[in-house]
């Protein structure tokens, strides 16, 4: 039987008494990439803000591995496994990658003695972060940018990660470029991913589980192939 690991029981959430979500029931398996696609305002990136502990939900249940969480935040879900890759990146520009790297294991917690080990690790996955690791974000391309906020996002080794919207400014092929190491690691070592993202086409090919969502809430569960032409994506958008 497949395990879940994350999921949402009639979650509610909305912004000044307007609800974006509501009722909103969804699962996260293991092994597995989800892909959640949608319109604009679609209450995608509030999904997994959510799930994430930065909105807070109004009502229902975040569950994981099966218990539901009285307290959700990002220090209480990076705590069982779980991190996000942000919208916007979300690099310093002022900092250089090794900056931004060190903060992000420090925000980890991870060991002094097994530090080394783990940037290595990171840079094994992300080879291409080398050629500009002691450069300020600021000065970095946008795939640059984004290879550094994944490289950040997988310092604590997680075992499923929340990826916002990561091909934004980006071109298909570098999007591509960027996301098959990480689908690599995935079927590797077991990870789940949840893919918000608003490139269809590119993040099809990466995915095993399609959502389609609008006006927050989810009209259609597919495989990637039930949606591979875009007639079929023009009936649900």
């Amino acid at each position: 039987m497949t395990k879940i690991v994350l999921q949402t029981d009639n979650l509610e959430v909305g912004y000044g008494g307007r609800p974006v979500l509501k009722d909103f029931n969804f699962e996260l398996r293991e092994n597995e990439v989800l892909c959640l696609i949608g319109h604009n305002g679609a209450g995608k990136s509030t999904l997994i803000k959510t799930l994430y502990g930065l909105i807070k939900k109004q009502s229902g249940e975040i569950i994981i591995d099966g218990e539901k969480q009285k307290t959700v935040d990002p220090r209480v879900v990076s705590g069982k496994g779980i991190s996000l890759v942000p919208e916007g990146r979300g690099v310093f520009p002022g900092l250089t990658v090794e900056e931004t790297m060190k903060m992000g294991m420090w925000a980890a917690k991870i060991p002094a003695n097994l530090r080394e080990e783990r940037l290595e690790w990171v840079l094994s996955i992300l080879p291409a972060m080398k050629k500009f690791y002691y450069q300020r974000a600021g000065t970095l391309s946008g795939g640059q940018q984004q290879i550094a906020s994944i490289g950040r996002s997988l310092l604590s080794q997680p075992r499923c990660l929340l990826m916002d919207e990561p091909s934004i400014g980006l071109a298909p092929k570098l999007f591509q470029d960027l996301l098959q190491p990480i689908r690599e690691l995935q079927k590797q070592t077991g990870m789940c991913i949840l893919l918000v993202e608003q490139n269809v086409k590119e993040a099809l090919k990466i995915s095993d589980r399609v959502i389609v969502m609008k006006s927050g809430a989810i009209i259609k569960e597919a495989l990637p192939a039930e949606l591979d032409d875009n007639a079929k994506l023009m009936e649900l958008y």
